[in-house]
């Protein structure tokens, strides 16, 4: 009885550790910036918002969600049958732990976005996707502000 109570907080620690890295996944946010943002000169152009659509940003997909399901799947599995039953149940536990994991993962991060369609006041268009926490209108006159890395986003 004492395994299945440390399989339980096995289970429980990586179901909370898998949680808590997926929270840090970056934001695309356009009023957030990164540590290596800050202190950076950015240029700064303005525009006039043509168009905005709603799109999907998709969440992250790094094997921290993976490996977490199937650590947690595996000690479930664990738990069932004897013998080769166990040790089959195990890797089975495992596999769709792994599955689960990398799914669940991708779901908790995926973002609502939008994309910004910009006519430049040099007459240029550009077009934006980032993170929909900001309401933009067609017809707002924006910032467009592009960091030293590349990065751009829309401001008002």
């Amino acid at each position: 009885m004492k395994t299945i109570g440390y399989k339980l907080t096995a289970l429980l620690f990586f179901t909370v550790a898998a949680v808590y890295l997926t929270g840090c996944a970056s934001s695309r946010s356009s009023e957030v910036y990164s540590r290596d943002q800050a202190r950076q000169a950015h240029t700064v152009e303005a525009g006039t918002v043509e168009s905005v659509k709603q799109v999907l940003i998709e969440g992250t997909k790094t094997p921290v969600g993976a490996a977490a399901g199937g650590v947690a799947g595996g000690v479930l599995g664990s738990t069932i049958g004897r013998g080769s039953g166990r040790a089959l149940a195990t890797v089975g536990g495992a596999l769709l732990g792994a599955a689960g994991g990398a799914a669940a993962e991708e779901g908790l991060t995926r973002k609502q976005g939008l994309e910004i369609v910009v006519k430049k006041d040099s007459g240029e268009t550009l077009v934006v996707v980032q993170e929909a926490d900001v309401p933009i209108y067609p017809g707002d006159r924006v910032r467009i502000l592009r960091g030293p890395d590349g990065t751009t986003r829309v401001s008002k």
